[in-house]
């Protein structure tokens, strides 16, 4: 009988989210593979075993932060409203980042530095712009946009829900103000900035 396989994915996704958690709450230098074995009740070899190292596990980690987003983004459907689509990618930026806090600062931020993900890796994380891309375009072509660089409105758009979430997940909002009941209005109010009038 063989022996059961105990190098799992659910080790392997333990392992990435407590190390976006020791990156995100502690910085760099708290991610040792040492102190991520023993926070997840493992071994440095399971570590090693399914990461081969500490560059590849950060590889991995930055991959899979933005995986998760990536699906999140790509279960959205596409209605005939390219703007409420947008609204829609907007709505999911933020329940991403509130779902998988410790994966926001390794996604946009250079948390670790001088660390250069694989070029397969920065791909994946290129992905996760073109749904808003495509549906400023759409909205440019069906004429609710103005005409003027789909990627410049898409940043602008992008941009704006990032200052948001960035402040919400860093503490940084003013005392007893909350983002919440106001996020979808600065969405719409920001894709309404672009409206053809």
């Amino acid at each position: 009988m063989p022996r059961p396989k105990t190098h799992d994915d659910a080790l392997r996704v333990r392992l990435l989210d407590r190390a976006g958690e020791l990156l995100s709450s502690e910085g760099p230098g708290a991610l040792s593979l040492r102190r991520l074995a023993a926070d997840v009740n493992t071994s440095t070899t399971a570590v090693y075993s399914l990461f081969g190292g500490k560059p590849a596990l950060l590889d991995s980690l930055y991959e899979e932060a933005f995986r998760r987003f990536g699906d999140r983004l790509a279960a959205l459907p596409q209605t005939d409203d390219p703007v409420e689509d947008i609204i829609g990618i907007g709505l999911t930026y933020r329940a991403s980042a509130l779902a998988d806090p410790q994966f926001y600062l390794v996604m946009f931020s250079k948390v670790i530095p001088n660390f250069e993900p694989s070029e397969e890796t920065e791909a994946a994380a290129a992905d996760t712009f073109v749904p808003l891309v495509e549906n400023v375009g759409r909205a440019i072509e069906c004429g609710l946009f103005i005409d003027a660089p789909h990627e410049q409105i898409a940043l602008a758009l992008w941009g704006m829900v990032h200052g948001l979430v960035s402040l919400e997940l860093n503490g940084n909002l003013p005392p007893g103000v909350e983002i919440g009941p106001a996020y979808e209005r600065a969405i719409r109010a920001c894709a309404d900035g672009w409206r053809r009038r």
